[in-house]
């Protein structure tokens, strides 16, 4: 039961941290928008996910031997590496941040994690539910 929860939370974790790290990405490009050679950079977010759940779970995970040891998704999206974005319609001046798809994706990246935090609320409210009846 608790292996569960702990799984759930440590996913919402790692997509939060993931997400986070996406929308500063995002937030420089759009800050660069005028900067001459900039290069828009991103990450690829489900294969950034799929690494950090994998690296817990995998032949060599690191085993928590006390329960003062922070798990290794705890991190700050660090792992997620950051890829330049090909331009959509390159510019003189060699910047290829379009503002138009930055804002976009700022947006969408902004839902999917306020989705994540809705989803831990969740998590936690049901765990809470669970406590009080068993008194």
């Amino acid at each position: 039961m608790l292996g569960k929860i702990d799984q759930e939370l440590a996913f919402v974790q790692s997509a939060l941290n993931l997400r986070a790290r996406r929308q500063e990405l995002i937030a420089a490009n759009i800050a660069n928008a005028d900067t001459p050679n900039y290069k828009a950079r991103d990450i690829d977010f489900q294969t950034s996910l799929r690494s950090a759940m994998g690296a817990a779970t995998g032949p060599l995970a690191m085993a928590r031997t006390a329960g003062g040891h922070l798990d290794r998704l705890g991190g700050s999206g660090a792992g997620a590496v950051a890829q330049y974005r090909t331009a959509i319609q390159p510019s003189l001046d060699g910047n290829t941040v379009d503002s138009d798809v930055e804002r976009a994706h700022f947006a969408e990246n902004a839902l999917h994690y306020q989705f994540l935090l809705e989803r831990a609320r969740g998590t936690f409210r049901t765990i809470n539910s669970a406590l009080e009846a068993g008194r």
